[in-house]
C-alpha cells in the first residue's frame, strides 16, 4: 500500500524584519522541489516597516497576531491546513529540496524533526557550536534548525507554550522528544549571525548557555525572560 504523501504549511513569524522577509521567501521558492506546500503563512506580530507588505507583494498571506513568537506560531498552526507544519525563522534559509526531505522523514515514521544548522559567517566559533546540531539530543536544540511536526501531535501537546516569550522553542521541543522519535534530517538550515555579530559571539553564546542551565535547573519562562532581557535584548 503506498503511503499518503503529506501537504506543508510552512509558518513564519515575524516583527519589523524587512531585510529578511523577502531573503526567505525567496529561498523557500528557489529550494522547493515538491508540489506538496499547501501554503506560507507569515504571521506579523505588528510590524511598523515594510514586512508585511514585502511579504503581500511575493503572493504569502500575512495573518496578524498578538505580539510573542510562541503567540504567532501558535496562530498560524490553527490557521494551516498542511498535514505537517513546518516553523522556519525568518533569518534562516531552507536547503534545496527541504520539502522532500521532511515528506521522505515524515512518510518514514518520523512525525517530527529539524535540519543541522550552518551559520551565514566562517568563524570556527560559530562554527563548532553548530556542529553539535548533529547530536539527537534536546539540548542540541534550537529554533534556527527550524522545525516540523504532524499537525495532529502538535496539537496533542498544546502547541507552544505561550508563557515562553523566549526558548518557546526548546521548550516545546523538549516535550517532543518526550513523546515521539525525533529526527534530525542531514542537511543544512543557515541563519543569521547577526546577533552574534552584534552582541559579540562569546558573550552571546555564554548567556544562552546560562539560559539553557536555568530552565535545566527548573526555573520558569518569566525568569529567563528577565535574564534574557538584562543579557541579551537589543
Amino acid at each position: 500500500m503506498q503511503k499518503e504523501v503529506p501537504n506543508i504549511s510552512i509558518i513564519i513569524p515575524v516583527l519589523n524584519e524587512e531585510d529578511y522577509i523577502q531573503r526567505v521567501l525567496g529561498k523557500i521558492f528557489d529550494h522547493s522541489t515538491t508540489t506538496r506546500i499547501k501554503e506560507i503563512l507569515v504571521v506579523d506580530g505588528g510590524s511598523t516597516d515594510q514586512t508585511v507588505s514585502y511579504a503581500k507583494k511575493l503572493g504569502v498571506p500575512v495573518i496578524s497576531s498578538p505580539k510573542g513568537r510562541a503567540r504567532q506560531m501558535n496562530l498560524g498552526a490553527k490557521k494551516a491546513q498542511g498535514k505537517v507544519l513546518y516553523f522556519i525563522h525568518v533569518d534562516s534559509l531552507p536547503p534545496f529540496g527541504f520539502d522532500q526531505k521532511i515528506i521522505d522523514s515524515y512518510t518514514n515514521g518520523k512525525k517530527a524533526g529539524c535540519f543541522r544548522l550552518r551559520f551565514d559567517t566562517p568563524s570556527l566559533f560559530l562554527g563548532f557550536f553548530a556542529w553539535w546540531t548533529k547530536i539527537n539530543r534536546p539540548i542540541c536544540r534550537g529554533g534556527d534548525q527550524s522545525l516540523y511536526v504532524g499537525k495532529e501531535l502538535f496539537e496533542t501537546l498544546g502547541g507552544f507554550d505561550q508563557s515562553y516569550k523566549v526558548y518557546e522553542d526548546n521548550e516545546f521541543i523538549g516535550r517532543l522528544y518526550k513523546r515521539t522519535s525525533f529526527k534530525i534530517i542531514n542537511d543544512y538550515v543557515v541563519t543569521s549571525a547577526r546577533r552574534y555579530m552584534q552582541k559579540g559571539m562569546v558573550r552571546l553564546q555564554y548567556h544562552f548557555a546560562v539560559i539553557h542551565l536555568k530552565h535545566y535547573l527548573g526555573k520558569g519562562p518569566d525568569t529567563l525572560y528577565d535574564y534574557y532581557r538584562r543579557n541579551i535584548a537589543l
